[in-house]
């Protein structure tokens, strides 16, 4: 078979084998891209995938995190699903159960769509440090990457067949394919694009408390909760296997009141400052606040555009995850969406492999027709969302809070069933029979 254009040998035969792939980033996306890699293409050595952490080591800040059922059908077919369930919390049936902030009484519940039967998938709430430790040591256990930490990209250089990666400490590599898994400041992504972040007119406070300091007396069916006000809202949910609490609480700010806060999870504020903005909320707020450490967390919430092009130097770079579409936090579904991301991954290298005439471009524009329709809807939606667990926009103007209550539970209660209900394969075989591709 002669070689496909762009790939590694400019001459004779094609070996799948020699195909390398470098990811930038060990995070959620990074690891379970080198994952479905590996599970897609089994004959592909370790050393052929390789992970680029720029941390001294595998880990993951912030605390808790949603997985859709869509993303959950990713982790079954990567073997990580009862690892990954076993760290979930539990909530009764209920995605979110949206209450009043003054007198807590029930505005709409959000139910979960968990699959029964065959299947048994379910909603995850997880804790992101012990997720990538699911995803870490699976890949451990099966020798099927190389991980590699203190390796910071600062570029990307074409060299025909390949891409050079050059590390700030002043090493290089090279891979047949990068793909760039570098979250919200992608430097891969900055090698294309510039990154233009816009005040989303939000922050947030963050925090994790043990569920066991509020679990007395706890007065609700489900231990997933969002109290809403104009301009505010907090959310708390499981993890750990319900035995920890997280916390999120997003308040809407004008710019010129942040002080320099920055976009990252690494700012902090006292506690005093979330009594402060949640003063007079219900007592169950009242309590999980009170349970908050003295420090937590404070970040400026930014929103981005989604780029429409995901694929750059002939197909030999790629992006996912936040590098590809960062959104806003208020639908939960971007960590989902890396993970549907690198499942397509995956089969597009598969297919990429097993026909390599039709060229690598070819299959690395596949997975961008098959993404990008979908993650610019989870971009509009979270946007969306964003005006509805405040009460903004159109539908809500002019109104009073009682008046803005039945439009909330009309916007919310189904919401989220388009995300959980996915269908990645089918997207992959529209996106292939778009263009005739095998």
């Amino acid at each position: 078979m002669p070689a496909a254009n762009g790939d590694q040998s400019s001459a004779g035969a094609f070996d799948p084998f020699k195909f390398r792939v470098a990811i930038v980033g060990g995070g959620i996306g990074g690891l379970t891209t080198a994952l479905s890699l590996a599970t897609y293409n089994p004959d592909l050595p370790a050393s052929n995938i390789t992970v680029y952490e720029q941390a001294p080591e595998y880990g993951e800040i912030g605390a808790g995190v949603g997985i859709g059922v869509s993303a959950g059908r990713v982790l079954q077919k990567l073997g990580v699903w009862p690892a990954a369930n076993a760290i979930s919390g539990y909530r009764n049936g209920v995605h979110r159960s949206n209450r009043r902030w003054d007198t807590d009484e029930l505005i709409v519940d959000a139910l979960a769509f968990d699959n029964g039967g065959a299947e048994e998938v379910r909603q995850l709430w997880v804790h992101r440090a012990e997720f990538l430790e699911v995803l870490y040591s699976e890949i451990q256990r099966r020798n099927c990457a190389t991980l590699k930490t203190n390796k910071r990209v600062i570029g990307l250089e074409d060299s025909g067949s390949t891409v050079i990666i050059r590390f700030a400490d002043g090493t290089e590599e090279s891979a047949n394919l990068v793909i760039g898994c570098d979250g919200i400041h992608s430097t891969v992504r900055s090698q294309f694009a510039v990154d233009k972040p816009v005040y989303s007119g939000r922050i947030a406070f963050r925090g994790t408390i043990p569920l066991s300091a509020v679990s007395d007396d706890w007065p609700y069916s489900s231990w997933t909760l969002s109290w809403l006000a104009p301009n505010k809202h907090f959310l708390a949910f499981p993890m750990s296997q319900n035995r920890l609490m997280n916390v999120v609480a997003f308040v809407t700010k004008p710019e010129s009141e942040l002080g320099g806060l920055k976009e990252s999870w690494r700012s902090e504020a006292p506690r005093e400052a979330i009594e402060k903005e949640y003063a007079g909320w219900n007592p169950t707020v009242q309590r999980i606040i009170r349970a908050m450490p003295p420090v937590i967390s404070e970040w400026k919430i930014n929103d981005r555009e989604v780029l429409s092009q995901w694929c750059y130097m002939g197909g030999k770079v790629v992006l996912s995850g936040d590098a590809a579409h960062a959104m806003l936090p208020m639908q939960g579904s971007g960590a989902g969406l890396s993970i549907e991301d690198a499942n397509v991954l995956g089969i597009a290298v598969r297919d990429y492999l097993n026909n390599p005439g039709a060229g690598l471009a070819t299959y690395m524009n596949l997975y961008q027709a098959a993404r990008v329709p979908r993650a610019q809807k989870a971009q509009i939606t979270s946007r969306q969302a964003a005006e509805v667990y405040d009460m903004h926009g159109p539908d809500f103007e002019g109104k009073t809070f009682e008046e803005c209550l039945p439009v909330v539970q009309d916007k919310v209660k189904d919401r989220m069933a388009w995300v959980w209900k996915g269908n990645l394969e089918a997207d992959w075989a529209a996106a292939k029979q778009s263009i005739a591709v095998a």
